[in-house]
């Protein structure tokens, strides 16, 4: 049995080693059209920041690796050129010898991988702009800098690559500004939680432009849509298309995006040719969508399937739902599932909450606090996805959701989770916990919450009762127009001046103290909304959006 594999690194080369595993007799050979069969492609930017220092660190597998561990055939430097369905064949350019020849395959796997994105703009070829694909792309932009040290650049796209190149060029000494033509970094994260990343990666001196575009590059000089930027390199990662247009020429069903139509299997419509990685369309987990969601951790698995199945072992792909880490300075960023935008795409009827938890026991040293944001289905109760942003302990936190959404459980399931604790890595009742402690209270009816986009709506003529519930010295630091304040601890004392013919809306810093609030309100018979996430998370969001509807002493 001879399998024909296009394309290494993820995909492919997981692919390879797998049916090598599973058959020892089978003739394996990956065609790989670049320098580098398997690389650490999710590494390329620390290399460009001197996070990672040796290059060869970022070679996970050579081609004599492969034929001296898994006996496997790996021609690099070779282009497919065209795909015979009928023949069961392969036209092939090699690259270096200029030459062409055709290799025979009884099962062929697809795995060429997604390209960057270059916009069709006005100077888009200038040697002052690049993107970051592979190890020559982060080989030729280490040596711009080196050659040249440029004192500032310019990264256009504002997702995980485009914000890990800001940091890592930022730490290799040079002034940094990102351009997002949406409103927020990290598509995956909603404004809300992405609010906090803003002001982060300002702090470290990072410029953003937000809603604002590309229009040109002339020279050194990036013309926006609102504005112009001087800068002395150009990094475009606006995103990346699948590489798919020899597939398609041979009748393998694409989408409209490009991405190669699989089956769970991983086939395509052609017998004996399978499709794996960022070139393929995957279902999305939660909501049973088709989409295109590049990631690594897919990519392995997907080729891990592809070669069961030719080996004979069933295996499906039961869908991507886009679990995703950024270290961002000292910050870290995750995600799962669907966001806000998606979920109402979706038509889903979702609700959410958010925590502000520390990354572990309070008492014990460093302790950092962490916001998570979670969304569930009304009806069902599942957990939809989660975001997480904060600084130690984000990942392990994210982890344990991303495997609660892959396992179906309700948010109310979260209360059950036995997790690991001591004061050093966590609490008795760890944020995971927590969060569904918040969600249960809230889907059982002890509170009612309102969020920070209704704050601006609420009437202050009276007709509600709206309190902060804060310290006299937090009020000082910063309040929202309107709210009277009555500590919690003075409010059972002072009670008697709460009309109880009004609504009440409470706030604290982070929705705990006012949670309580709220408790004690409606045990005394008034009904109270309590505002998610507190003024932490509003303030910071209302910061990013410069609406003053607050006032911040400290910013005076």
């Amino acid at each position: 049995m001879k399998t024909v594999i296009i394309g290494g690194v993820a995909g492919g080369a997981s692919a390879a080693a797998r049916l090598r595993r599973l058959d020892e007799s089978a003739e394996i050979i990956v065609l790989e059209r670049g320098g580098y069969v398997s690389f650490a492609n999710c590494g390329l930017p620390y290399y460009i920041g001197n996070v990672i220092t040796d290059q060869n660190n970022l070679t996970l597998q050579t081609p004599e690796s492969f034929r001296a561990r898994f006996n496997i055939d790996v021609r690099v430097n070779s282009e497919v050129l065209k795909i015979a369905p009928d023949a069961k064949t392969v036209l092939i350019k090699d690259l270096q010898s200029g030459s062409r020849y055709t290799e025979s395959y009884d099962n062929l796997i697809l795995s060429p991988g997604a390209e960057p994105i270059r916009p069709n703009l006005n100077g888009i070829n200038s040697d002052l702009v690049f993107t970051l694909r592979n190890i020559p792309d982060t080989l030729k932009i280490k040596q711009y800098i080196e050659s040249t040290m440029p004192k500032s650049a310019v990264v256009v796209g504002g997702g995980y690559i485009g914000v890990e190149m800001a940091e890592n060029l930022k730490e290799a000494g040079l002034e940094v500004s990102i351009v997002e033509l949406a409103d927020h970094l990290i598509a995956s994260l909603d404004f809300d939680m992405a609010s906090d990343v803003h002001r982060y990666i300002k702090s470290k001196g990072v410029n953003l432009y937000l809603n604002n575009g590309v229009k040109a590059i002339d020279g050194q000089t990036v013309i926006l849509q609102n504005g112009e930027i001087h800068a002395d390199m150009v990094i475009m990662s606006v995103g990346v298309h699948p590489e798919t247009a020899f597939a398609h020429e041979c009748g393998i069903k694409t989408n409209r995006r490009g991405s190669i139509i699989v089956d769970r299997n991983m086939k395509t419509n052609i017998p004996h040719i399978y499709a794996v990685g960022d070139a393929v369309e995957v279902e999305d987990f939660v909501t049973k969508s088709p989409a295109f969601i590049p990631l690594a951790g897919p990519a392995n698995k997907q080729g891990r399937i592809a070669a069961d199945n030719i080996a004979g072992i069933p295996s499906e792909y039961n869908g991507t739902q886009g679990s995703a880490v950024l270290k961002l300075f000292d910050m870290t960023i995750a995600t799962t599932g669907i966001n806000e935008k998606s979920a109402r795409a979706a038509g889903i009827d979702y609700d959410k909450t958010y925590i502000y938890s520390g990354s572990h026991a309070s008492y014990y040293p460093a302790a950092n606090n962490m916001s998570i944001k979670a969304l569930w289905d009304k009806k069902t109760l599942k957990i939809l996805g989660a975001q997480i942003v904060g600084f130690d302990g984000v990942d392990k936190r994210m982890d344990v959701l991303a495997t609660a959404i892959r396992f179906g459980a309700k948010i109310t399931d979260l209360t059950e989770l036995e997790l690991c604790y001591a004061p050093p890595f966590g609490s008795a009742k760890d944020p995971i916990n927590m969060l569904g402690f918040v969600a249960e209270n809230v889907i059982a009816g002890k509170i009612k919450q309102f969020f920070w986009n209704d704050v601006k709506g609420l009437p202050r003529d009276g007709s509600v009762t709206l309190l902060d519930v804060r310290t006299p010295i937090e009020v000082r630091r910063g309040k929202i127009d309107g709210f009277i304040n009555i500590p919690l601890d003075s409010l059972r004392e002072h009670i008697s001046k709460i009309p109880k013919n009004k609504l009440v809306y409470v706030y604290c810093h982070s929705g705990l103290r006012s949670y309580i609030a709220c408790r004690i309100l409606m045990g005394n018979g008034y009904e109270c909304f309590n505002l998610a996430g507190g003024w932490r998370l509003y303030e910071s969001v209302i910061h990013e959006k410069a609406v003053p509807e607050y006032i911040c002493t400290e910013c005076k």
